[in-house]
């Protein structure tokens, strides 16, 4: 898998309403804050991260590697059920669901860049992160994945999910089903594009197949989507 990394901007805003401050707050406290009053009834909070950092492409269990100045990774970030976690050598921490309209990700590398800088947490080199990552599995993959409660619905979820995988040329290549709407890593089956989806994107609403648009860099091309896949010709 190639890591491709974005850059982002020397400091890292993220402006919210001030109803929606303290949500924010409470899940990454530490962060700068600036409020600016815009109208009588109206102020934005903008919170700064206080270094550039970039976010990595996702290993396969879909944990985003937070990285500062020469390839120095000080943490990962993950979403699960809405909320956000990192990963720092200070151990695994959830900062609870951004406010609505700030993405997730980057309250957590924000938070994240916070810490680093206050000295809390250490830095490793991103090619002992990428040495240490785990590797696809040979063969099938577990049907649930393991934050997933071997339940009755959630065994019925996860082989109709494994059904649609199969159907529409996904394959899942290291975990199981991990609910409707928590980033799976997937491998695309037409072509060498692989990244983590949502199970809820894929399945189509209302009986109709899903977008033949399958993932950024436009696959194969819609119509020849559409010529290989049996759903969408009924």
């Amino acid at each position: 898998m190639t890591t491709q990394l974005h850059d982002r901007p020397a400091t890292d805003t993220v402006t919210v309403s001030d109803d929606k401050l303290g949500n924010l707050l409470t899940a990454a406290p530490d962060h700068t804050e600036h409020r600016t009053a815009t109208t009588e009834s109206e102020a934005t909070t903008t919170l700064t991260a206080p270094m550039p950092y970039r976010i990595g492409a996702p290993d396969i269990e879909c944990r985003y590697p937070v990285i500062i100045g020469d390839d120095q990774v000080i943490g990962r970030a993950h979403r699960w059920h809405r909320d956000w976690w990192i990963d720092s050598s200070a151990g695994e921490r959830n900062l609870r669901r951004p406010p609505k309209g700030v993405p997730g990700i980057e309250m957590a590398a924000a938070h994240l860049a916070e810490e680093y800088a206050a000295g809390r947490i250490t830095a490793v080199p991103l090619d002992q992160v990428r040495a240490e990552a785990p590797r696809p599995l040979c063969g099938p993959v577990p049907l649930l994945h393991p934050r997933m409660p071997v339940t009755d619905r959630n065994i019925k979820s996860a082989m109709t999910a494994f059904a649609g995988l199969a159907a529409h040329h996904w394959r899942a290549v290291y975990t199981g089903f991990p609910g409707s709407d928590n980033h799976w890593f997937l491998s695309c089956e037409l072509c060498p594009w692989e990244g983590p989806k949502f199970w809820s994107h894929l399945r189509g609403r209302n009986g109709a197949p899903p977008s033949a648009h399958r993932h950024e860099g436009g696959c194969i091309g819609k119509d020849k989507v559409r010529e290989l896949i049996t759903a969408y010709q009924q």
